[in-house]
């Protein structure tokens, strides 16, 4: 406690002050966002999140007992001025890694993988590479609990993603290890890169292969793809970064998927018609997932409250990671909206 007047008032104007400097960055926009009266539809919800600046929107809304509904807004494609269409193709970035867990599952139940083998059993020439590859698994690369360093965490790899992407691991190898294996969390892309080159291996073909097989087929998933080589330029959303003014519609970010087949995905993979027997019991990731890259975020949500699924694909990134912060408290006000609604329909 201090005693000290004087002092006292010293450390008042230091927190006075300290406030107003706080208070002069925050990104007022969120506030608003986050503070303005919950509108009565999502319709009003997805206007109003336009109007705080993303250029366009897309919302799939899948709850049960009723049929499923699109949100628009904004622009598919900007600059010829041509509005967000539902059944655009979207750029899912790392939303992709929830297909990637249930195909390792897949293989799991096969006893073509093992969860519990290591990294370097599969690929035993990251060893020494990559720091402690003999005692970190499957699992642990799943779950992020591996502490490989995420190779979009390296500076250098950003001095040309697009080309540098071709051989992303080169950014997370001979790196000190985040933390020893299954002693704490953090995301990386780099598990989901090895993950993917030990499906290959293991499989002995393109692991797309096997998903569209056992995932997008029998799910009927007519409109997800691997590549943006796969499908026609004029079905994708186009996608912006806030003061460029490029278009980054034609690179190359992975897979794409419109909103409806992400949705029945992910309603697929919570109430467990994804999986074959045996299969639910021992998957070991999210059932819930976002995206980034650049132009493109998504976020693909199930709220086991309402029985809903939420989709949002918006196509807007900036630097600051206002946009994605934006984006989140937008999706939850969507559900709070859904939530409102069961609540006057009780």
């Amino acid at each position: 406690m201090i005693k000290n007047k004087n002092a006292q008032w010293i450390v008042r104007a230091l927190l006075l002050v300290g406030t107003a400097v706080s208070l002069f960055f925050v990104p007022w926009i969120l506030v608003r966002a986050w503070i303005s009266p919950l509108p009565d539809t999502i319709q009003e919800q997805v206007d109003e999140a336009i109007a705080f600046g993303f250029d366009g929107m897309i919302v799939y809304v899948d709850q049960a007992g009723e049929q499923a509904k699109f949100y628009t807004g904004g622009w598919k494609d900007r600059e010829k001025k041509i509005p967000a269409d539902p059944n655009s193709l979207f750029k899912i970035a790392s939303i992709s890694k929830l297909y990637t867990a249930v195909a390792a599952t897949k293989l799991v139940k096969e006893k073509r993988l093992s969860f519990d083998k290591s990294l370097s059993e599969y690929l035993p020439e990251l060893k020494g590479r990559i720091e402690n590859a003999d005692d970190i698994t499957l699992k642990m690369m799943i779950q992020h609990r591996s502490g490989i360093p995420n190779f979009t965490d390296n500076p250098a790899f950003w001095e040309n993603e697009e080309e540098n992407g071709k051989n992303a691991l080169d950014f997370a190898l001979d790196l000190p290890a985040c933390f020893k294996p299954d002693q704490g969390y953090a995301y990386s892309n780099t598990n989901y890169l090895l993950l993917r080159r030990i499906l290959d291996k293991v499989l002995g073909y393109n692991h797309n292969i096997y998903i569209k097989e056992k995932i997008l087929i029998p799910l009927e998933l007519k409109n997800t793809y691997f590549s943006i080589n796969e499908v026609d330029l004029e079905d994708v959303m186009s996608g912006y970064y806030v003061g460029i003014e490029d278009d980054f519609k034609a690179r190359e970010f992975g897979m794409l998927a419109t909103a409806e087949d992400v949705g029945t995905f992910l309603r697929a993979l919570n109430d467990g018609s994804v999986f074959e027997e045996g299969e639910k019991e021992i998957y070991p990731y999210e059932y819930s997932h976002g995206g980034l890259v650049i132009g493109y975020q998504s976020l693909a949500e199930y709220h086991k409250d309402i029985d809903a699924v939420v989709i949002q694909f918006i196509n807007t990134t900036d630097f600051e990671g206002y946009e994605w912060n934006l984006s989140e408290i937008i999706i939850n006000r969507i559900v709070k909206i859904i939530r409102k609604k069961n609540s006057h329909n009780d």
